[in-house]
C-alpha cells in the first residue's frame, strides 16, 4: 500500500512560489502607493474614507 505522497511536482511548486512572491512584490506597491497619498492628504483621510463610505452606500442603494 506504498502510493506517492507528493501529489504536486516541483516545477507546479515553483510556479506557486512564484506566483506568491509576484504577489507579494504587488502588494508592497500598493502599500507603497497608499502610504504616500496617504501622508500627502494627511488631515483629510477621515473625510476621503466618509466620501467614499457614502460612495459605497449610494451604490448600494441604487441612487449613484
Amino acid at each position: 500500500m506504498l502510493g506517492t505522497r507528493a501529489g504536486i511536482e516541483a516545477e507546479d511548486l515553483l510556479k506557486v512560489v512564484l506566483l506568491l512572491v509576484v504577489v507579494w512584490i504587488v502588494l508592497e506597491i500598493v502599500g507603497l502607493i497608499i502610504g504616500t497619498v496617504g501622508w500627502l492628504l494627511g488631515p483629510l483621510k477621515p473625510i476621503l474614507g466618509l466620501v467614499i463610505l457614502v460612495l459605497i452606500v449610494l451604490w448600494l442603494l441604487d441612487r449613484l
